[in-house]
């Protein structure tokens, strides 16, 4: 290993280990004074929006700038990412299943007053992200519509692509100029997740959580089987490499910071500052991550499954096996619309229940409960998918050199 990669490495346990204190100390500021934790997740908003306000940005010019200065024959190994990206959301939705039948779970309704309107189906689903791919360049990159993002960066890209080296070379400029930015803010890492950590634990705590404890041990069960078994499953057949050591280092770089920003957009810099320090192919990760932003939502569809089937169970509706796969599959295609609703993977809980006939009131009281759990849930949600979306692009890019060597 050369001295960059080593100091590359070592910046990265660096970053690890002040994160790790990060949170530490949020807790027991929390603890001692939870007035100053709440005045201290000024520090988590401002990190929180810095990378916001970042990543729209990056990705265009990342995006825009690796395409048209893309050498003419390279690959951008994308076609196996995205089987990866669905193989991976589809088999989170089969063990959501699973676990589900082998320790149900059964809710308390009541009546509540839901204001919010999910949508009516899948077709509303993908139509919006068809209508988010059209959506006006200026306006995706101020609301973050990052399909749109990368319509118009692909687009612009593809137009560059025969244009003079001069060119080229001022896209490439600013996409070093931008990553310069992003590697300045996620320094500031440590001192945002000490805001979100006090901050949440102060207002929220986890006393609304006492009386979800077995439905959030279905979830996160569900959550660590993907992520420690399913996921390194199939890094294995897709490399045929020990995958427990990219899968530890994407979970403990990419993971940790996703969990605590509860924002998968948000987490795109720190994801693109990964890919980077594992030395993958920028013309594939450039894509593949916001891609993955979007449509790997293995998270997503196992919060949609298990708040689904622990509904169904509540009512005693009986489920056979094609059902069952049937609402993996539905699960699987909403988790990959999640993005493109208001509310996410929550607001799509009533159309996954519209399966068993089970009434919008109560559909909508699931919701209610989600956000109630909110915390730990969405929370663990954003760690997964976030941190799964290097995990496969990594595997992609191992695959590829190995076939090539």
């Amino acid at each position: 290993m050369s001295q960059t990669q080593l100091a590359s490495v070592s910046r990265g346990n660096s970053l690890v280990l002040q994160i790790l204190v990060g949170i530490l100390a949020g807790g027991v500021l929390a603890y001692l004074s939870p007035e100053w934790a709440a005045n201290a997740g000024l520090f988590g908003q401002l990190f929180v929006s810095a990378l916001k306000a970042v990543a729209p940005i990056l990705v265009f010019v990342l995006v825009a700038a690796s395409i048209a200065n893309q050498k003419q024959g390279q690959r951008a190994n994308m076609r196996p990412i995205i089987g990866l990206y669905l193989v991976g959301t589809l088999a989170a939705s089969l063990t959501a299943v699973t676990m589900s039948f082998l320790f149900p779970t059964t809710l308390e309704f009541a009546t509540t007053d839901a204001s919010i309107t999910p949508p009516e189906g899948i077709g509303q689903v993908l139509s919006t992200l068809l209508f988010n791919i059209v959506d006006n360049p200026v306006s995706a990159l101020m609301n973050g519509n990052y399909i749109g993002i990368l319509a118009w960066a692909i687009g612009l890209g593809i137009a560059l692509h025969h244009a003079s080296n001069e060119t080229k070379r001022v896209f490439s400029d600013v996409s070093e100029g931008v990553s310069m930015i992003v590697r300045f803010v996620i320094r500031f890492a440590p001192l945002g997740i000490f805001g979100l950590v006090a901050s949440t634990l102060a207002k929220s705590g986890f006393d609304a959580l006492v009386g979800y404890m077995h439905l959030l041990g279905v979830l996160l069960g569900s959550m660590f089987t993907i992520a420690l078994v399913v996921n390194p499953a199939i890094v294995y057949f897709k490399t045929g490499q020990n995958p427990y050591p990219l899968v530890l280092k994407c979970l403990r770089e990419s993971g940790i910071t996703a969990f605590f920003t509860r924002s998968s957009a948000a987490n795109i810099p720190v994801n693109m500052q990964l890919c980077r320090r594992l030395e993958l192919d920028e013309d594939t990760y450039s894509v593949s991550i916001p891609l993955g932003a979007t449509i790997n939502m293995g998270g997503a569809a196992i919060t949609i499954t298990v708040l689904t089937l622990a509904a169904v169970h509540t009512l005693g509706i009986d489920v056979d096996i094609a059902t069952a796969v049937l609402l993996s599959i539905v699960a699987a295609v909403s988790a990959c619309g999640a993005s493109g609703v208001a509310g996410g993977s929550l607001l799509l809980i009533p159309l996954a229940c519209n399966l068993f006939g089970i009434p919008q009131e109560i559909a909508m009281q699931v919701v209610g409960i989600g956000f109630t759990i909110g915390v730990l849930q969405d929370s663990a949600e954003t760690g997964l998918n976030s941190s799964t979306d290097v995990v496969f692009t990594a595997a992609a890019c191992m695959a590829e050199e190995r076939k090539n060597s």
